[in-house]
Parts: C-alpha cells; structure tokens; sequence
C-alpha cells in the first residue's frame, strides 16, 4: 500500500469535537469518493505522550495499491471537491506520503 498521511489541528475558533464531527461526517463524505482508495483510517487524539506532541486533534491515513494510484486521486475531481470542502480553514496540517510495511501482521 502507498499512504497519504494527514495529521490536522483544528481552527482556533472551533471545539475539538466539532473538528472531529466535521472531519469524519462532512468531509469524510467528500472524500469517500477518491478513485482508487482501498482503505482510510482515521484516528481522534485524545491525549498526547508528551507536552512537543500536544496541538493535534486526528491523524488520517489514506491507502491506494501505489504510488501512481494516489497521484491519480490527487488530480481528480474527486479531490478537487475534497480540497475545495477544506476551504480557508485555519487549521495546521501535515501531509506527508510513503509505502507501508506492515510490522506485526493482524493475528
């Protein structure tokens, strides 16, 4: 699997659960549609191990078979419209992309 990994903080005017609630219902729906998405997870951050790592609310990571599968979800309309859902909001993000190895194999 090639990744595209995004972690997000939320604006500054909005509560945590409302960032998770729009994140995982609004544009979530705008981006269910990606062509050639095999599988997104998504992670809420309730806690942090350490005070450097405090500021962020989730962690996505978007799956497509390779490398030239996520570029071609990246210049879709599909995409466009999930970019577009994202508007001006003042969050910080990371976005950063890679192949997964799978460490310790589900049992």
């Amino acid at each position: 699997m090639y990744n595209l990994v995004l972690m997000a903080a939320k604006p500054d005017d909005w509560s945590h659960e409302e960032f998770i609630s729009w994140w995982r219902g609004e544009h979530a729906d705008a981006t269910y549609g990606l062509p050639g998405l095999r599988r997104w997870h998504h992670t809420e951050i309730l806690d942090a191990f350490e005070e450097r790592s405090q500021g962020w609310d989730g962690i996505s990571i978007l799956s497509f078979d390779d490398r030239e599968a996520l570029d071609a979800a990246l210049a879709s309309d599909e995409w466009k419209a999930a970019v577009a859902n994202v508007g001006t909001m003042r969050g910080r993000r990371i976005a950063v992309m890679g192949e997964e190895k799978v460490m310790v194999p589900r049992a």
